[in-house]
């Protein structure tokens, strides 16, 4: 086929060896294909217009898992409807699913494997850092830790306040501060500043320590002109119930000041104390826009004492590192040769260059979003999960019986005033609005290639937030897309017979919802007999 290598065994001329021009290759059929300069041109001149444009001469660089296309004059593979399955490294198990369920139907259907074609979304590169030593395991931070050096049991001051002059008057009767605990801690007294030059309380303060998003304090300390509490450091300190707050523990602390006069806060530039990172405490520098849920203004108006706990367990994770790091170096490179002997011997992935992690799924998405028009020439974009179920023949027929092959459209089960997370696996301390834009559910949606060509021509400055699916909502209300609603795409693990989509599903699940779905048409279960 003309501007394509034939590809496949270890004598293959386009693959003899891995390489940045072709890690993965080869279209499991060879559908019609389309010159592409005229759309190329077109969209090209209408996103980046010059008058000196010369797109013959154009050389188009290729993500890693890409078919190689050395010029806009190139014949690319055409297709109604490009699939791309946001798939981990590790989901080898879903991803043979798929294959030998709805994806084998369109490989081996005479007419279909024309139409559609199928590619799974895959992260070049794995985390380097084992999961125990992460910050959390959505993302790829390492979770950076010191042996402390306070002493065993020892209170450690998350600030110190020797010169008065650090303090100031604020005019806010609230300011919070967030943390999270990175390894088990016990809080064990809780602080405020005095009232900068002299050392008495001119008011009452009450500090609370909470969890983020609960209504109810863990610990409470109340201060006044006649209940001082203990001096230390330049801090009135209270001692308060211990609780452990074990790691992944989300809070904030609260100082408020009921009477008209402010808080006194402390000059920006002072330095914490994070126990030698077992605490992750947020930025108290001037000028930070609150999260739309804070209880105060971010800052720091007091202080905290707090322990260690288990510091045998922190030893034996620190002492541990080094063997963990270089097994899981190891693991990583048998990964690495595995996903390219099945990228090459099924030809259907695209290995996009990006940590996969959960946190880096918007940012796959729009590195396919680039592939994607380098690559294919298509109408349609379908993005999907690997635990997905698809029913293509339904979203096939929709196509046709609606006449949805349309230009700024995006087809989906779109959720609305959808609740900003402050905490846990969809935390999202970035986007400031209380409730994101419509997006649509991430289990199927269907984007017009224009719209492909927008968020790829622009994926180098569009901001990647918690999710895909969010992101997508917040980078499209930007184009403003008409939005095509349908429930037929399922939102959560449910089953209906006319159902689009349905998500979290296991490899046998899907397996058992295919085959239901060929013997008697619905998914969901079949009469006896069948």
């Amino acid at each position: 086929m003309k501007g394509l290598r034939p590809c496949g065994g270890s004598r293959s001329p386009c693959c003899p060896a891995p390489s940045p021009s072709c890690c993965t290759c080869g279209w499991r059929s060879d559908p019609p294909t389309r010159r592409r300069t005229t759309t190329h041109t077109r969209m090209r001149d209408i996103l980046y217009p010059h008058p000196h444009h010369d797109l013959s001469r154009l050389t188009i660089p290729t993500c890693s898992g890409g078919v190689s296309v050395s010029d806009a004059d190139e014949s690319v593979p055409s297709y109604e409807v490009l699939v791309g399955v946001l798939s981990a490294r590790h989901h080898y198990d879903l991803r043979r699913a798929i294959r030998k369920t709805w994806l084998g139907y369109l490989r081996d259907h005479p007419h279909f494997k024309h139409r559609v074609a199928v590619k799974f979304i895959v992260g070049k590169h794995g985390c380097p850092i084992p999961e125990e030593d992460r910050e959390d395991p959505y993302s790829c931070s390492l979770l950076n830790l010191t042996q402390t050096v306070s002493g065993r049991h020892a209170e450690i001051e998350i600030v110190r306040v020797p010169d008065p002059s650090l303090l100031a008057p604020s005019d806010v009767s609230a300011v919070a501060l967030d943390f999270k605990v990175l390894h088990p801690v016990v809080i064990t007294r809780l602080g405020v500043f005095h009232s900068g030059a002299r050392p008495e309380l001119q008011s009452n303060v009450t500090v609370k320590l909470l969890q983020l998003d609960q209504e109810e304090a863990v610990v409470t300390a109340r201060f006044s002109a006649i209940s001082t509490g203990t001096m230390e450091s330049g801090l009135w300190y209270k001692p308060v119930e211990q609780f452990i707050l074990p790691k992944g523990f989300e809070g904030t602390l609260v100082w408020e000041n009921m009477a008209s006069a402010g808080l006194t806060t402390v000059n920006s530039s002072v330095q914490l104390n994070d126990g030698g990172g077992v605490l992750k405490i947020s930025s108290i520098a001037e000028g930070l826009l609150p999260h739309r849920s804070a209880l105060g203004f971010p800052g720091l108006a007091g202080g905290f004492t707090f322990t260690i706990y288990d510091e045998d367990g922190l030893s034996g994770l620190l002492r541990g590192r080094p063997a963990r790091m270089e097994r899981h170096a190891s693991g990583l490179r048998q990964e690495d040769a595995a996903l390219q002997q099945e990228s090459l011997r099924h030809g259907d992935m695209v290995l996009v260059d990006v940590v996969d992690t959960y946190r880096s799924v918007p940012s796959k998405l729009l590195q396919f979003y680039k592939w994607s028009v380098r690559n294919a020439d298509f109408n349609l974009l379908l993005k999907t999960d690997d635990d997905c179920y698809i029913d293509v023949d339904s979203v096939l027929t929709k196509i046709d019986q609606k006449g949805l092959k349309r230009s700024n459209f995006w087809w989906g089960n779109f959720r609305q005033s959808w609740a900003v997370d402050r905490i846990g696996k969809w935390q999202e301390l970035e986007y400031a609005s209380p409730a994101y834009p419509a997006f649509a559910c991430g289990s199927g949606y269907v984007v017009s290639r224009d719209l492909v060509q927008w968020l790829a021509s622009n994926a180098d400055e569009l901001k990647a937030y918690q999710g895909e699916d969010v992101s997508m909502g917040i980078w499209m209300a930007a184009v403003g897309p008409q939005k095509y609603q349908d429930p037929g795409w399922l939102c959560e693990k449910e089953c209906y017979v006319d159902m689009l989509s349905s998500p979290q599903h296991t490899a046998e699940e899907l397996h058992v919802l295919w085959d239901r779905k060929r013997a008697c048409g619905d998914p969901c279960g079949c009469p006896w007999g069948h």
